[in-house]
């Protein structure tokens, strides 16, 4: 990478590396060590401190700054959700001041108390990722960070207190827990069943907690969840080898439909499996046998070319013999997904299917008016808008929704595009993305959302900052300038990290 303080092997190994490993991907002219990055990376770590300080100043401790009205909210229980998603950013950017103001403030959470219901899956990625990545992190690379080694140590015993605290959610015939619960009388909402995503985005974090207390009962309970959607029953849940239904049976573990797709409340499903491989390839065989499965069939089965831009790839959603045209910004992830499992396995088709989903998540950015993509759009001929008939001709896509609340995801594609190519200009693409972030949705106080991406100055602004913006936005706009740490993303299997889905990096087993 071009940071100016990276050494000569360093930098020769930023250019080099990519042509020996994928020589089609050959960057055309030398990358230049001229201090540019170094100068991108200050810029993004001063809008980390920007957002952090009116976070501090309006907010803290509760969960989410209000950056327009400058006042705060709690929709994550009121644990200073903000404050614990930003902890493994702050360590990467290595900014000691706000480390330890959040050790001190992790020291002090109860996670027993809440007034509200707590959703397992936020809870999990969020909380109990954000602590065991800072454990991890200030336990290993960047241990010279926390001012008291103690506090460091209370990442862990908070972890394992949240642990206990969310366990009895999985307490159900079948061992598939209820996402939504009351941990005060460990009641839940009723629900029948619970979603792909969020019952198969919990076991990194419940596994990792294991092998750190080494108490396996954490990873236990995770795994046998997990079980229900490797082996999915009934035969009809799987129409595709290794694309399953969305919902699944709480007190039997059979799923409820057929319903395949990449978008949201089914996406990091599919990307855990590959990331529990990386993790420990020896244990999780098995969830990379079924991400293989559901990437081949992915290619094979959902992905779609719009007629105006048949250059272009998306993902459909298929259900029942019908196939749904319309795809979002959380599935944007799926580039990554694709580049990171392509990497670790040496599979240049998954690498080559994963950079064409970044090309497509990519225009979606580059073709609206603000250079930011929208929550949702779909690409159907039959279903065009008449408003956005010059747009669907010219970008291949129509806007749903043209929200944008700070979401990561094409950001996070671009990032693994460049970890795993090399070609400087997936890290243009990241940059434009932040400037365009940084102009529209920045505050006197934090970042805002845009109610209208494709509209002069985004529209009008959402009153909320979500914590992903400090967790992921942030972290994987200042992960593309930074140096050529260990908790980088690496080409091939050598990855000593592997990121959660709120982009908190876990240290894979040795």
């Amino acid at each position: 990478m071009r940071l100016s303080s990276l050494s000569l092997p360093l930098t020769a190994l930023s250019i080099v590396t990519p042509s020996l490993a994928y020589p089609k991907f050959r960057t055309e002219k030398p990358l230049s060590n001229d201090g540019t990055d170094q100068s991108r990376a200050d810029t993004i770590k001063e809008a980390f401190v920007h957002a952090w300080e009116g976070y501090m100043a309006y907010a803290y401790p509760h969960d989410e700054l209000h950056p327009i009205t400058n006042g705060y909210g709690d929709s994550r229980n009121g644990w200073g959700a903000s404050a614990v998603d930003a902890l493994s950013t702050a360590v990467l950017m290595r900014n000691a001041t706000i480390v330890n103001q959040i050790l001190d403030h992790v020291a002090q959470v109860d996670y027993s108390k809440t007034k509200d219901q707590v959703s397992l899956f936020e809870t999990t990625i969020r909380y109990l990722g954000g602590m065991l990545s800072g454990y991890d992190l200030l336990k290993g690379p960047a241990s010279g960070l926390a001012n008291n080694t103690a506090k460091v140590e209370l990442l862990l015993t908070q972890s394992k207190k949240l642990g206990d605290i969310l366990k009895f959610a999985f307490d159900t015939p079948s061992g598939v827990p209820y996402n939504n619960i009351d941990i005060t009388s460990h009641g839940n909402d009723g629900a029948q069943t619970n979603g792909l995503a969020v019952t198969g985005t919990l076991v990194l974090e419940w596994t990792r907690l294991s092998d750190l207390t080494g108490d396996p009962q954490y990873a236990q309970l995770s795994q046998k969840a997990e079980s229900y959607l490797l082996n999915p029953q009934p035969k009809s849940a799987e129409p595709f080898p290794g694309l399953v239904g969305s919902s699944i049976n709480i007190t039997t573990g059979a799923f409820a439909d057929s319903h395949v797709s990449w978008d949201g409340g089914d996406d990091s499903f599919y990307e855990y499996l590959i990331k529990m491989y990386v993790y420990n390839p020896k244990k999780f065989s098995s969830y990379k046998d079924r991400w293989v499965a559901a990437a081949e069939s992915t290619i094979k089965y959902l992905a779609s070319h719009p007629s105006t831009r048949p250059d272009l790839t998306f993902l459909s959603s298929y259900n029942n013999g019908k196939y749904n045209l319309n795809s979002q910004h959380l599935t944007c992830f799926d580039g990554g997904s694709f580049l990171l499992g392509g990497t670790v396995l040496s599979r240049d088709d998954f690498i080559q299917f994963g950079l064409e989903l970044v090309k497509g998540c990519h225009e979606t950015y580059n073709q609206t008016l603000t250079g930011i993509g929208p929550e949702s759009f779909g690409w159907d001929p039959k279903s065009v808008p008449a408003a956005q008939k010059e747009l669907y001709e010219r970008a291949g896509f129509y806007v749903n929704s043209g929200a944008y609340i700070l979401r990561p995801e094409v950001i996070e594609s671009f990032y693994y595009a460049w970890r795993v190519t090399g070609q400087e200009f997936y890290r243009e693409w990241v940059w434009n993305a932040f400037v365009a972030i940084n102009k529209y949705c920045r505050t006197g106080s934090g970042f805002a959302g845009l109610t209208n991406v494709n509209a002069a100055n985004g529209g009008s602004r959402y009153d909320n900052q979500e914590s992903f913006m400090f967790a992921e936005v942030l972290k994987y706009t200042y992960l593309t300038f930074s140096s050529d740490e260990e908790w980088q993303v690496q080409r091939g299997n050598g990855n000593k990290f592997v990121y959660n889905t709120e982009a908190h990096p876990i240290r894979v087993v040795a």
